[in-house]
């Protein structure tokens, strides 16, 4: 695959993947240790059906994982009962305090158990990527936070395409907003369509590395579009989703379409759905700095991470295993981020 790269970062407490096509990152996959392989998208469990809900044509499943259960879509023809126990696969993550989606098998026996945990990062790159290997080490770190900081980030200016792109999540849709951005060299409001279909392609791409789904309302750049040209870059840019659902262009230029959710969003799992990052993902973060620094700086007998003393004693337990050169030490004069010394 021409112009694709992988990375695999093994850090204490997490393992990230990432992808990146013509020098821009496509994926960021994340697990940690501390999920629930039940959750994990495509692990198969025996689960219990704890309870049907007619309303929501569904059914929700105990698979042995901690609440709240998954959730199973019924058709018609499905008939379960409190207490049966159903072969299910995880269709859909956990989002927004949910509990993943899952697909029914078949009739399942025996007690609430994982049947198969599922693809791991490599298992995940490969299908991706095949045929690339992976880079590790201290490359793999820096894609990990690079990854990290554009997958957090609102929107982006693309100056050698004229546009900046404004990529938000609400609760009720994906919002984008395609603008024109003054560059040197090339004058976007000359060619509208060649704006929005490079743009099209750069909001695929973000939306793919936020791990984002649902209903998207992209607001194009200018007026009185080609319906057909837009509808027909939009296809192109989100070939990759089999499953995505286009709308026509509305009279206010604005592009409708439905996307699967699949993973759980990417700011959920390193910022926590709260909005503010986890003592978790603060102290595997504190570390997979300090992998970094020990990776680049081979020299110094020690190096030593500073970090609040909210997640000393976390960071501690994870930094054992980078070797006896790491160290972690509590600075309570810090309360956000972390610093790195030598000794």
């Amino acid at each position: 695959m021409s112009g694709v790269e992988t990375f695999l970062d093994d850090s204490p407490g997490e393992v990230r993947g990432m992808v990146v096509r013509n020098g821009r990152f496509e994926r960021l996959i994340i697990q940690r240790e501390s999920d629930a392989p039940q959750r994990r998208l495509g692990a198969r469990s025996v689960g219990r059906i704890a309870a049907v809900d007619a309303g929501l044509k569904g059914a929700f499943v105990d698979v042995g994982a901690p609440e709240p259960f998954g959730f199973l879509p019924l058709r018609k023809s499905d008939r379960v009962a409190v207490g049966a126990k159903v072969e299910v696969e995880v269709s859909a993550e956990p989002r927004e305090h949910k509990g993943p989606t899952l697909r029914l098998i078949g009739a399942g026996e025996g007690e609430a158990r994982l049947l198969n945990p599922g693809p791991t990062v490599t298992e995940t790159l490969a299908r991706l990527a095949p045929g690339v290997e992976p880079r590790t080490g201290a490359a793999a770190i820096r894609a990990a936070l690079e990854a990290e900081e554009e997958a957090l980030a609102p929107g982006a200016l693309f100056a050698h395409l004229g546009v900046r792109l404004a990529v938000e999540r609400t609760r009720a849709l994906v919002a984008v907003d395609i603008d024109y951005a003054a560059t040197p060299g090339r004058e976007g409001r000359r060619d509208k369509g060649r704006a929005n279909r490079d743009a099209l392609t750069q909001v695929a791409r973000l939306i793919r590395l936020k791990g984002w789904g649902g209903l998207v309302a992209v607001d194009l750049v200018g007026s009185g579009h080609d319906g057909a040209a837009m509808l027909a870059a939009a296809r192109a840019a989100f070939a990759e989703e089999p499953e995505a659902v286009f709308g026509p262009i509305n009279r206010f230029g604005v592009l409708m379409l439905s996307l699967p959710w699949r993973t759980t969003p990417a700011e959920e799992r390193l910022i926590g759905p709260g909005g503010r990052a986890t003592a978790e993902a603060r102290a595997i973060d504190a570390v997979r700095r300090l992998a970094l620094a020990l990776a680049e700086n081979t020299a110094a007998p020690h190096l030593t991470v500073r970090c609040p003393p909210a997640i000393a004693a976390a960071a501690g337990a994870l930094a054992t295993r980078l070797g006896p050169r790491a160290r972690v030490k509590a600075d309570p004069a810090l309360s956000g981020g972390v610093e790195i010394d030598e000794g």
